[in-house]
């Protein structure tokens, strides 16, 4: 009995002189000043605590606006992002605000094609015109017809916005500005980043 009560009493004081000499090791490891300085680089300090011991959360940063349309009643339609992905595809983000004084349930953005319709209000019947390669490129579906896309499942309610996303085959890269179109909203002329 005392063998065994030897043996633990050693595996817990290994086990905590391990775990001793590696904190010790993160903490050396610590990128501490050595002297040089970034001037390029902003500061950085550590996210302030609540009283409650949460942290508080930081200010969101404001997306930048890429195109705004505004269309059918008080929609109003804003690109913040269109990004080439790895594997050549796009994918365009932004928002839509209703203001139109009623639910909006975005039915003629489903788009016309029967496979389309399944997916409800969506974005689905969005696309991409590439006038420089002169061609128009439709959203992705998965294997059973969804869009790669967003649902706004229930709609979008008066003065309320919505976040959307849409993804599409990537153009060429030489086109570095698309038209985005959706709906009976106008075109939105976009230009393309890198991802």
């Amino acid at each position: 009995m005392d063998f065994r009560h030897t043996m633990n009493s050693r595996r817990a004081l290994s086990a905590m002189a391990i775990t001793a000499g590696l904190l010790l090791t993160a903490v050396g490891c610590g990128g501490g000043d050595d002297g040089k300085s970034d001037k390029g680089a902003a500061p950085t300090s550590a996210p302030t605590r609540s009283g409650s011991g949460q942290k508080e959360s930081e200010a969101p940063q404001q997306d930048t606006v890429l195109a705004e349309v505004k269309g059918q009643n008080g929609l109003t339609l804003a690109v913040t992002s269109a990004k080439r992905d790895s594997g050549g595809f796009m994918t365009v983000e932004g928002s839509v605000t209703n203001n139109t004084g009623t639910l909006w349930v975005a039915a003629d953005w489903r788009g016309d094609e029967r496979e389309l319709a399944k997916n409800g209000g969506s974005i689905a019947g969005a696309s991409l015109i590439d006038q420089k390669g002169k061609k128009k490129y439709l959203i992705l579906r998965d294997t059973s017809g969804r869009c790669l896309c967003t649902q706004f499942t229930g709609g979008v309610p008066d003065g309320g916005t919505a976040q959307w996303f849409a993804q599409f085959p990537a153009p060429p890269q030489d086109t570095t500005t698309v038209d985005f179109q959706v709906g009976g909203m106008p075109p939105a002329s976009i230009e393309i980043s890198q991802g």
